[in-house]
């Protein structure tokens, strides 16, 4: 028995070292997996890259401008009463978005909720925003909710359609305040960062560049409506709207308002309102909140090769007149349509939103001196401003109507121009307002009328500053031309007048 558990110790023994010799001679990446240790290090012992000094510059430069700017921006939280069948649609603006049930037909008004973003601008608590974001507002419906996460109710302190700014105001004492930059500063390529709170991320921030300054209208506002943005690439989305735009100094540049898209999203071109416009809107609300803004009352259109060429400027430049305010500023200081303004005190305007950008900072009762170009010359004219009326539309240059005889009134067709004209009625006359003409009755498609704006059913009321009667008179003026002359016609519609140069084709 005792040999037994001899031979037994033994044995067991032998198997032990057996074992302990068989696991070290087995190679040890094979077993390592399946004993792996918990301090297995993970990950590599440094980056595959280390930024240059110029990129760390960059990046911290960001990274500062974010973290200061980001106090100074809110988000509203808006309660709205609205009918069913008003609510903004609109491609080409950010336009509020708001969801909700109406509690009745599509006329009756019910009431929903929206969002968007404001920038403080005083210590004691005006905020600025857009108008789009507020104007539909209930009583005590607009909240606003500080970066530390603090609410108020904020009254309405004025709003500004013509601009889409509205400005706010919070009872709170030493806020952080927004610090408003040198929009003469600001460069096209320049880097911007945009601060709102889209889809109801709050707090977001967005980078891009400055894509253009002065860009004129992105949308189908109406022609009274101010439109000089900022464009930029950094991204825009619903809840944006009335955020800032901000460059790397942390100043701000631009008040975000708009985007161009065809999905009611960002795609790439987004709009801000910029600083030197917001600050003059704003200080008219803090004084009284009401706009005391003057009104010079034109219509106006730019002027192209074509155009200049027409009308004897040696460049393409200014802003072409194609109608009149009735008792409009323009019109009382003897402004006419067809006129080309090329300076406003002594500043070049050479687009209708740079015209728009220098006349807002006007107050209405201001003297104006404004240099036009008029029948091949310079002539300058001094403009008292006028504030802006309701229901305003141009004006025509009426002619009296004589005699036409029938033969005169036959269709005309402009082959190589590419429109055909007929007479006008009656009907038409009391329509569109006008004692004279032809009726523009079709425009081929891809044609030179075409390509140059000319739209079917306008009023041709003039050609080169003649009054037209007949569509034979017409025929027989522009058959007076020679190839590649220059023809400009006065095109009147029932809301709008359009002036359209059109290069004449024989063939």
């Amino acid at each position: 028995m005792k040999k037994t558990v001899i031979v037994s110790i033994l044995l067991v023994g032998i198997g032990i070292f057996m074992g302990v010799f068989l696991v070290s001679s087995l190679n040890t990446d094979l077993l390592s997996p399946l004993f792996a240790s918990e301090n297995t290090k993970i990950g590599a012992n440094q980056a595959p890259v280390e930024m240059d000094n110029a990129m760390k510059i960059i990046n911290n430069a960001m990274s500062a401008a974010s973290e200061a700017v980001l106090p100074t921006v809110v988000y509203i939280n808006v309660e709205t009463e609205v009918k069913g069948g008003n609510m903004p649609n609109d491609d080409f603006h950010e336009f509020f978005r708001f969801f909700g049930t109406p509690d009745g037909e599509n006329d009756s008004p019910f009431r929903s909720r929206g969002s968007g973003s404001g920038v403080i601008v005083s210590e004691n608590g005006y905020i600025v925003t857009n108008n789009h974001v507020v104007e539909n507002a209930t009583d005590r419906g607009i909240k606003v909710q500080t970066i530390d996460k603090k609410e108020y109710i904020a009254r309405l302190v004025g709003r500004d359609p013509y601009t889409d700014l509205a400005l706010i105001k919070i009872e709170a004492n030493n806020l952080p305040v927004a610090h408003l930059g040198d929009i003469e500063m600001l460069k096209v390529g320049e880097m911007v960062l945009a601060v709102g709170n889209p889809m109801g991320l709050e707090h977001t921030v967005t980078s891009g560049i400055v894509s253009a300054i002065g860009r004129g209208r992105i949308g189908n506002r109406g022609g009274a409506n101010i439109e000089h943005y900022v464009q930029t690439d950094a991204a825009i989305n619903p809840g944006n709207s009335g955020g800032g735009l901000f460059d790397l100094n942390g100043s701000l540049v631009g008040i975000n308002t708009a985007i161009a898209t065809r999905t009611g999203t960002f795609m790439g071109y987004g709009f801000a309102i910029p600083v030197d416009l917001m600050k003059a809107v704003v200080d008219d609300l803090i004084e009284d909140g009401k706009i005391d803004r003057g009104y010079i009352g034109v219509y106006i259109d730019k002027v192209d090769e074509t155009m200049a060429k027409g009308i004897g400027l040696d460049r393409v430049r200014g802003v072409l007149v194609h109608g009149l305010v009735d008792d409009g500023a323009a019109k009382s200081a003897g402004i006419q349509e067809g006129d080309v303004i090329l300076e406003v005190d002594g500043k070049e305007v050479n687009s209708p939103s740079e015209l728009q950008s220098r006349i807002v900072f006007y107050k209405a009762g201001d003297k104006v001196n404004v240099n036009l170009w008029r029948d091949g010359k310079s002539i300058t004219r001094t403009v008292t401003l006028k504030a802006n009326k309701d229901d305003q539309v141009a004006s025509d240059n009426r002619k009296s109507e004589e005699e036409i005889k029938p033969e005169d009134n036959a269709p005309v067709k402009f082959e190589s121009l590419g429109f055909t004209v007929v007479p006008i009625d009656s009907k038409i006359k009391k329509d569109y307002g006008v004692e004279s003409g032809v009726l523009v009755s079709d425009v081929k498609r891809y044609s030179i009328a075409s390509d140059r704006g000319l739209i079917s059913r306008g009023v041709i009321t003039e050609i080169d500053k003649k009054s037209v009667k007949s569509p034979a008179e017409l025929k027989k003026i522009i058959d007076s031309k020679s190839e590649g002359d220059v023809i400009i016609l006065n095109v009147k519609y029932p809301e709008r007048s359009q002036i359209v140069a059109l290069e004449v084709r024989k063939s």
